[in-house]
């Protein structure tokens, strides 16, 4: 399990980088502008989640995402249009990273003797904050606001731990079904194209 946490950890912190990257492409941003976007689209939720919590950051004592951030780069520079090519692939990782990164996060949160309610808050940002601040970086809208079933996912992924919790299942079938659920509300709001219902301007006739 750890192994396979790590290496899906690391699939997702890449895939997350590689998303601001592209998005700082989009946006005629310099290489520095691109690594800067794609390491806080990396590690912005949980940056924010393990100040919330009062404990050093994860990235301050562990360099190897500023590392996998570089390599981003350098793959994006190099292989732009390869990347581009793999963009379903890369979407998986995403997601993928998603649903690990807010189980993370609850798991972290409960560590610190957290109340579940703030758990699956400090999931559902260790999630998605990163992609809020890519897009305010990028002067856009943030994109969980107004498209796509995102954080959705991982709430509805945290509630799903805690009841498997609460039900007394053991550790790796409560990490397993959260999981699970995050990826699978994410697989398939994407391909129904499923998505919360707008708000409209309330001067509207």
């Amino acid at each position: 399990m750890n192994t396979v946490q790590l290496v899906i950890e690391f699939l997702g912190t890449f895939a997350f980088a590689i998303s601001g990257i592209r998005w700082a492409a989009y946006k005629n941003f310099d290489w520095f502008g691109g690594y800067v976007v794609g390491l806080v689209t990396a590690i912005g939720g949980g940056t924010i989640r393990d100040v919330m919590l009062g404990v050093t950051p994860f990235w301050m004592t562990n360099s190897i995402y500023i590392i996998c951030t570089a390599a981003a780069l350098v793959l994006a520079i190099i292989f732009k249009k390869a990347i581009v090519k793999f963009a379903n692939t890369w979407f998986l990782f995403d997601t993928l990273g998603l649903a690990l990164f807010t189980i993370a996060g609850m798991q972290k949160t409960l560590y610190a003797g957290f109340p579940f309610w703030v758990a699956i808050i400090m999931g559902c940002i260790t999630g998605v904050a990163g992609g809020i601040i890519r897009d305010v970086l990028i002067n856009e809208v943030p994109l969980i606001f107004r498209k796509e079933i995102y954080a959705v996912a991982c709430i509805l992924g945290g509630f799903v731990y805690q009841i498997c919790y609460y039900l007394d299942f053991n550790i790796e079938i409560i990490v397993i079904s959260s999981f699970t659920t995050v990826v699978f509300v994410r697989l398939m709001a994407v391909k129904y194209h499923i998505s919360l219902p707008h708000l409209h301007d309330m001067d509207e006739k």
